[in-house]
């Protein structure tokens, strides 16, 4: 299995769409990318690869424990030993995946909303495979997937969780009974205080620099903020292509972003 993909960066509407069907507003749904992925808040890494976490204890559970004695380091009934981020759980879950693909892809979670692949038929795939293609094609597929399993819990409206900023509860049924551990709920009633007073992700700009990062013009962090390290690598790409340098998005700029990453 594959598993780099297009990578496209979101858009207005698939960002517009996952706010109407949840009902809650941009704040709420940018507190929940920001908590879930890593710097720099992306969905992907700059080489395309979606943002993943590898659980040990979700590959043992999975596969009975087969492989516990065989692969301690990647198949064990406890939780945790992730180690760094990025690679590392790319060396992991390739490991998994030598051992059983269906398991491994399952036992991590993916991409901007860390949507964990055992969730793949409630948040509409068809398959572990179906649910890694959409995980590698686009961040609107994977801030859906996240809405989708957000929406799946049918006895409980975790979106109103969410809506009502009861960090908590929503912590409890998005990540998990050890959500305290890390401070999940904390980190969403950060980052919600932080878009809900502040200025709000421009998707236009946030797309620009993610572009960027997959050329290697580093413009810093992945949040849809004009600021001088996002001109800065405009200016350079600008350079490169033999355009005007304006250090600006324009249209032609990122009509250029957007044909480099054909």
């Amino acid at each position: 299995m594959i598993l780099l993909g297009k990578g496209a960066p979101l858009t207005a509407p698939g960002f517009t769409s996952v706010c109407t069907q949840l009902g809650v507003g941009a704040a709420e749904v940018w507190a929940l990318a920001f908590t879930e992925a890593d710097y720099p808040y992306s969905g992907f890494w700059a080489d395309r690869r979606p943002q993943i976490l590898y659980e040990q204890h979700i590959f043992s559970r999975l596969t009975n424990g087969i492989y516990d004695k065989q692969a301690p380091d990647i198949s064990n009934p406890k939780q945790g030993n992730y180690g760094a981020s990025g690679d590392n759980q790319y060396i992991r879950l390739r490991k998994a995946m030598d051992l059983n693909v269906d398991a491994a892809v399952q036992s991590a979670s993916w991409g901007i909303g860390q949507v964990l692949g055992e969730n793949y038929e409630a948040v509409g795939a068809s398959s572990p495979e179906d649910f890694v293609s959409k995980m590698l094609a686009s961040e609107d597929q994977q801030l859906l997937a996240a809405a989708n399993e957000i929406l799946s819990h049918k006895t409980v409206s975790v979106s109103g969780f969410l809506a009502t900023h009861d960090w908590p509860n929503f912590a409890y049924y998005y990540n998990g009974s050890n959500y305290a551990a890390s401070g999940y709920d904390k980190h969403l009633s950060s980052w919600y205080a932080k878009f809900s007073t502040g200025a709000l992700p421009d998707i236009r700009v946030r797309a620009a620099q993610i572009y960027l990062m997959y050329l290697g013009y580093n413009p810093n962090v992945i949040d849809g903020i004009w600021g001088p390290r996002t001109a800065s690598a405009v200016s350079a790409f600008q350079k490169d292509m033999g355009d005007p340098v304006t250090g600006q998005i324009d249209d032609p700029t990122l009509q250029q972003l957007i044909n480099a990453n054909a």
